[in-house]
């Protein structure tokens, strides 16, 4: 019963799950005062039903018309792409449960892929449904390449750099790449915020005949969760947000963000060499040569900052770098413990002089930064950029990026060049931000739940919005991976199950652990386990 990819999902639902986890680094809302009340939502009624068409076995898709400005709701439209799996048990049906898990843009693919999963996570009492939120995925999306061709052109090159003379051309080279986002994409970029994205949320609530909305936000999701649930504090039924990214700090700028969302990547990576030891080179080929793991990766990485190392089966085709190295781990703690006797496999064999399976690695996160439409890609950088916007301008490069990497040596890197650097050089204010407040009651309790040794979104952020709320719960799990399904636990999918339908909670402090520890040969396979434990 998972309620998102399991550790032998498919080649689809894994780039959605892994890389989404990459960009929890990606959305937030903030919208003025009148955003609260809902400007033109009243104006915008839905007149029609959704007008659903197959698109597979048990899913139907459409796309929905709305308003490129809530505050001119008969003015430009945009259309969204909306995915819809109706309830196996349609006698028994409560309504629908819209599904977000990050990334942006990967709704729609999540409900394809793992519609099953999700029908079963609600007890096959919801209609799932997910929608590619603006900006993102197969919705009106945000472009900065005319042509296919003149994209890949441009990300020829990109890379990861590590000296100031290298660290001065890739300023450049992203305030470049900032101008022709606001090129291409022109008034959309205006109009991307969060608080865009809460009302297109109601929107198609209200579209699917709901009185009341049930939700289950994953990630950068929890950040759409969250605002929704601010602005329309009396619309929540249940909402579940898994792996929390603290909208606080988000809201304050690019640089608060990452730093508070890298705070404890560097400690879940050393948590994946420690368990590596104690696993042992059966199970984990980075062990039992000689040194611990921690030292042979720190022995790899000082090496690959000296000069690249040979990776003759790499593809694409090169050398392996140090950006290169640092995105691949940076992809396989984000996929989960599932991930990790392949990542140790991959630095083994780094180690011994062959870099090309770390190379493979890290360049889909190249390959899908520079993407159009996939997370975290072009649309994940001007989310970014449009809800938690860099407070300094490109010159202050060398401060910020310093100072994120003195948080994470891991991500760091990559994440200020990828994410914080292209925001120094943004072109567009967004028209309506929500910053606040973030403490709204809803009715019922809001699930939280806060993995322990999350890499992208630290436990710390669950607890803290947990708190936050007026009404919420936190159930915490005690796992090694960025949101609980990547590190299943029958404990966890049972409370949310319990939650979704009766609206039951768990007690207060209550722990779920893992049915399996990392490099478990059955990781992956579930276990019997009990409720939650006080």
């Amino acid at each position: 019963m998972e309620v998102a990819p399991d550790a032998e999902g498919s080649a689809g639902a894994a780039r959605v799950a892994v890389l989404a986890c990459c960009a929890a680094i990606v959305l937030a809302g903030s919208a003025d005062a009148n955003a609260s009340r809902g400007p033109g939502v009243r104006a915008q009624t839905a007149r029609t039903a959704i007008a659903w068409h197959g698109c597979g076995k048990q899913l139907q898709c459409a796309r929905v018309a709305v308003p490129l400005d809530w505050n001119r709701p008969h003015g430009r439209k945009i259309r969204l792409a909306v995915i819809r799996r109706a309830a196996s048990r349609t006698e028994q049906r409560i309504g629908s449960l819209f599904v977000n898990p990050g990334g942006p843009g990967g709704s729609v693919e999540k409900v394809r892929e793992d519609g099953t999963a999700l029908d079963a996570a609600g007890q096959g009492r919801f209609d799932v449904v997910g929608w590619d939120i603006r900006g993102a995925g197969a919705s009106t999306h945000v472009r900065c390449f005319r042509r296919e061709k003149r994209r890949a052109a441009f990300f020829d090159d990109w890379s990861i750099p590590f000296t100031a003379a290298a660290s001065r051309r890739q300023v450049g080279t992203t305030a470049s790449l900032a101008r022709r986002c606001g090129k291409v994409s022109g008034a959309l970029l205006r109009h991307i915020s969060l608080a865009d994205t809460a009302r297109d949320l109601d929107h198609l609530r209200r579209l699917v005949g709901d009185r009341r909305l049930t939700y289950l936000g994953i990630s950068g999701g929890t950040l759409i969760g969250q605002t929704y649930a601010n602005i329309y504090p009396t619309r929540v039924r249940a909402m579940v947000l898994d792996g929390v990214v603290d909208p606080v700090t988000y809201t304050r700028g690019t640089e608060a963000q990452y730093v508070n969302e890298l705070s404890y990547a560097d400690h879940a990576f050393e948590g994946f060499l420690s368990l590596c030891d104690r696993a042992g080179s059966a199970r984990c080929a980075l062990a039992g040569r000689g040194p611990s793991a921690a030292t042979r990766v720190e022995r790899l990485l000082a090496r690959l900052r000296r000069a690249p190392m040979p990776a003759p089966s790499a593809t694409p085709p090169g050398p392996l770098t140090y950006g290169d190295a640092l995105s691949a781990i940076l992809v396989d703690m984000s996929g989960g413990p599932a991930k990790w006797p392949e990542m140790a496999t991959a630095l083994d064999a780094a180690a011994r002089g062959d870099g090309a399976d770390l190379a493979t690695t890290g360049r889909i996160l190249t390959t899908v930064f520079s993407s159009p439409t996939v997370a975290p890609g072009l649309p994940a950088v001007a989310l970014t950029c449009a809800d938690s916007p860099s407070r300094q301008g490109p010159r202050s490069w060398h401060r910020v990026v310093r100072r994120i990497t003195d948080v994470s040596a891991i991500y760091g890197p990559v994440i200020s060049w990828w994410r914080w650097a292209p925001c120094a050089s943004w072109p567009a204010r967004s028209a309506d931000r929500y910053t606040g407040p973030w403490n709204a009651t809803t009715r019922s309790p809001i699930l939280v739940i806060g993995t322990t040794h999350d890499p992208n979104t630290p436990y710390a952020n669950a607890r803290r919005s947990a708190r936050r709320l007026g009404n919420a719960v936190l159930l915490t799990h005690d796992g090694y991976s960025h949101t609980s399904p990547l590190d299943p636990s029958s404990c966890v999918k049972r409370a949310i199950s319990a939650y979704l339908v009766r609206l039951a909670t768990p007690p207060r402090g209550a722990v779920c652990r893992s049915d399996r520890q990392p490099f478990d040969p059955e990781f992956g396979q579930p276990l019997g386990q009990g409720p939650p434990s006080p």
